[in-house]
């Protein structure tokens, strides 16, 4: 792999699965040949993770490729800095997320985005949720939070939570944003 290149890659492959999906394609299993699956595992993803943001900057407009990419990028650092370029053993199950309604300190949807955020990070993620989904990115706009923002605080705070609790509720005074 070119690591100086990757982004390139990486947009090649995100442009053609958005061009797929909008061409009417649904099955996430025709949507990479060997050397792209090969390429999404070398830098710490799978591809139903390209699939989900394809579908929904087709059908919502975002997350942007930019987004995108300052996400997978960060996922790419956390596995090769941190897992050493070796994928988990561990793959989270949907029910293993706190509800959307959950709260911590009266902000409901945290809980459960600081698990996916996690999750996303050390490559657990379940194929059947997606980081940076509607609801992470309505979350993500009441508290002027940019996704790839929270997913890297998660990783400097990885196990304290309370530090990821009290820096969302920073910035939600700081923007004004409500609940």
């Amino acid at each position: 792999m070119q690591h100086y290149l990757f982004q390139q890659r990486l947009k090649a492959i995100y442009g053609k699965a958005v061009e797929t999906y909008a061409g009417g394609g649904r099955n996430v299993n025709t949507f990479f040949d060997g050397a792209e699956v090969e390429f999404l595992r070398g830098i710490g993803a799978i591809p139903m993770e390209i699939y989900d943001f394809a579908e929904d900057a087709n059908e919502d407009g975002e997350p942007d490729w930019e987004t995108a990419l300052m996400i997978q990028t960060i996922r790419r650092d956390y596995f090769l800095q941190v897992q050493n370029g070796m994928h988990s053993a561990t793959t989270l199950r949907e029910p293993d997320f706190p509800a959307k309604e959950d709260e911590v300190k009266g902000v409901s949807w945290l809980p459960r985005l600081i698990l996916k955020a996690k999750s996303k990070l050390k490559g657990e993620m379940p194929t059947d949720l997606m980081y940076c989904c509607g609801g992470d990115r309505n979350f993500f706009r009441t508290h002027d939070i940019h996704p790839a923002e929270f997913l890297y605080m998660t990783w400097r705070h990885m196990d304290r939570d309370e530090a990821i609790v009290e820096w969302v509720l920073c910035r939600k005074a700081k923007a004004g944003a409500t609940v």
